[in-house]
């Protein structure tokens, strides 16, 4: 099973207050492990104050006002970049993760400052930490119904207003949101 480029939609009923309510974009899944990105809890924190912190200058009013995102609770110190695959074969940044499907997610600074420049790819999402799974660990909550997973959609990250994302990310099984129950059946 490899689940890298699709959506984790936390089930109603998540006993993890963390992931409650969460839609998480897999950058990657392997034997290994899993690591993603929450994509709808903002945080109290905007991309102007966090190139602030990193002694970066943000010229774009629009860039500047974006939310920075809850990612997950691993290393909630360092900042992921989420953002589309530019034209270019190789990234052109440092610390670049390559998914399938159009994305890339970088950790390197010189993201930053390229967006400082305005040569930044346009379309992304700023994380504050990851969120991470051992090996087996995934599986392990999927098989006890704590996730759904859906092929990921880029329209939902970069399009979708963030109140919308998680029903939105639902939506694209087939069905209604309001149709989950936090009960699972078991056979």
């Amino acid at each position: 099973m490899n689940l890298t480029n699709q959506f984790l939609i936390a089930m109603p009923g998540m006993g993890d207050d963390t992931f409650s309510g969460a839609v998480v974009y897999l950058c990657e899944h392997t034997e290994k492990g899993a690591l993603g990105l929450v994509i709808n809890k903002p945080i109290d924190i905007k991309l102007g104050n966090l190139f602030e912190k990193v002694e970066l200058s943000l010229d774009s009013p629009a860039l500047a006002d974006q939310p920075v995102y809850f990612g997950g609770p691993v290393q909630t110190e360092r900042g992921f970049v989420l953002h589309e695959k530019l034209g270019e074969s190789v990234s052109p940044y440092s610390s670049t993760l390559s998914v399938p499907g159009g994305l890339e997610m970088t950790t390197s600074k010189d993201v930053l400052e390229a967006l400082a420049s305005g040569t930044g790819p346009k379309r992304l999402l700023v994380t504050l930490g990851y969120s991470g799974w051992a090996a087996g660990q995934l599986e392990d909550e999927l098989g006890r119904n704590g996730w759904l997973t859906v092929d990921a959609a880029p329209e939902v990250i970069f399009d979708t207003p963030v109140e919308q994302r998680y029903d939105r990310a639902v939506s694209l099984l087939g069905f209604d949101p309001r149709m989950l129950s936090q009960e699972a059946g078991h056979a």
